[in-house]
């Protein structure tokens, strides 16, 4: 057999308010490990999708960029 209450947040976090101490932590550490991290992942639309799927700078490549960017400084002015 199955009970099913439809209870609003505040009347939630009221009960909670009433358990003992070593209980509410209980419910903190069970929330926080994955319930809360799973309920609050963002999806990425299909652009960032795009985006973080894109070609990255090696370490040498970016110093390069870098160097021009000085270069190009310089000769603007």
């Amino acid at each position: 057999m199955q009970l099913m209450v439809n209870l609003g947040y505040q009347q939630i976090i009221n009960l909670i308010r009433q358990l003992p101490a070593n209980q509410i932590e209980k419910i903190k550490q069970e929330l926080a490990q994955d319930y809360v991290a799973e309920k609050t992942k963002v999806k990425k639309s299909e652009f960032q999708e795009f985006l973080l799927s894109g070609p990255v700078m090696s370490d040498k490549q970016y110093e390069n960029f870098k160097e021009n960017r000085k270069r190009f400084d310089k000769w603007r002015m």
